[in-house]
């Protein structure tokens, strides 16, 4: 029988994890840093999980060594290499059959390896418990601010050594917006996101603080985790603002590429109602005529500052400007040891 422990987060980092599932399982979502290595195939486990059910587990165990015997050679080629020494973890949906099998092999080759007890089941309710409720390791940071003034950018030009950027928007591949889609495809899974969020959470350094872009409930079709978004709306909140003409400038430079016209358009199509016959009709038309800065300003006015932050409930407690950032990286650092003592 192979060793099995429960997980942690420190195996992360001193092990090699190896996901024995099938890619599909594997696509959805995975333990950070892990390798796919499949003991079954996508069709395999379909037409094994159909014999079980049908038969009972002698076929189906009978089957599957059939099946896979003959690839034990180069699945422990291909982990041994990749561990480079490392002691390895593996895993499967459920510390089941699969990751008992992987790690048997790897056993009796040689090689120090444990399977992870409850598999990937245990570990989605390892994340899902550390959102339920969120208990932030330090200070969260939020910048707020009307489209285009570039938060983000800002964001991730920021030195790295007194507080932690987490880029949402990147994580959940999708901007937040009506046109947040351009260039991205938001492509992961619910399950996907939290995984990648909680990874990057779990590195922070405690009482560091947490720097991260004011956002909704949703970010495209992903959702904020459990009671992140209210926890953000605790944090320090910073409304950050800049003319509308370096707003246009900074959209331009964004999306102003022949490759987003279609998609753009599309995006335009989705807020026609929204912005009205006559005011959806004059701004097709400087996006036909590829007059970025007319479609860019009569975006911010006529729509996007109309919809967002048109009404707040909350107060900030305090507003950065963000028309030259590298003053505004210093302004901030100055105003967050003011009010954070760090």
């Amino acid at each position: 029988m192979p060793a099995t422990v429960p997980f942690n987060e420190s195996l992360l980092d001193s092990h090699l994890v190896v996901d024995a599932r099938t890619p599909l399982e594997f696509a959805e979502d995975h333990i950070p840093g892990a390798m796919n290595v499949p003991l079954l195939s996508n069709e395999e486990r379909v037409e094994i999980g159909t014999l079980y059910k049908q038969t009972g587990p002698y076929e189906a165990r009978r089957r599957g060594l059939e099946l896979t015997a003959h690839r034990y050679p180069a699945m422990v080629a291909e982990i041994a290499e990749a561990a480079n020494g490392r002691p390895i973890l593996v895993y499967c949906w459920r510390g089941g059959l699969r990751s008992k099998t992987v790690t048997s092999i790897l056993e009796l080759t040689g090689h120090q390896a444990v399977q992870l007890q409850g598999g990937y089941r245990d570990f989605r309710n390892h994340v899902a418990a550390f959102f339920t409720p969120y208990v932030p390791s330090g200070p969260l940071v939020v910048l707020h601010g009307m489209t285009g003034i570039g938060k983000t950018t800002f964001l991730l030009g920021l030195r790295t050594d007194i507080w932690r950027v987490v880029d949402l928007e990147g994580l959940a591949c999708h901007r937040g917006s009506a046109f947040g889609e351009l260039g991205l495809t938001q492509d992961l899974t619910q399950k996907r996101f939290e995984t990648l969020l909680w990874n990057e959470l779990r590195q922070v350094p405690p009482g560091m603080p947490i720097l991260l872009e004011g956002e909704s409930r949703r970010i495209g079709r992903i959702s904020l985790p459990g009671n992140f978004y209210d926890v953000m709306r605790e944090g320090t909140l910073v409304w950050c603002d800049a003319s509308l003409e370096t707003r246009v400038a900074r959209l331009i430079d964004e999306y102003g590429r022949p490759e987003y016209k279609e998609g753009m358009g599309a995006a335009l199509e989705r807020i026609r109602k929204k912005l009205g016959g006559e005011k959806y009709t004059e701004i097709a038309g400087y996006l036909e005529r590829w007059e970025l800065k007319p479609f860019m300003a009569e975006l911010m006015t006529s729509y996007y500052d109309r919809l967002y932050y048109k009404t707040r409930d909350w107060q900030e407690d305090f507003t950065l400007s963000l028309e030259d950032f590298p003053a505004a990286g210093e302004e901030l650092e100055r105003q967050l040891r003011d009010h954070l003592r760090f």
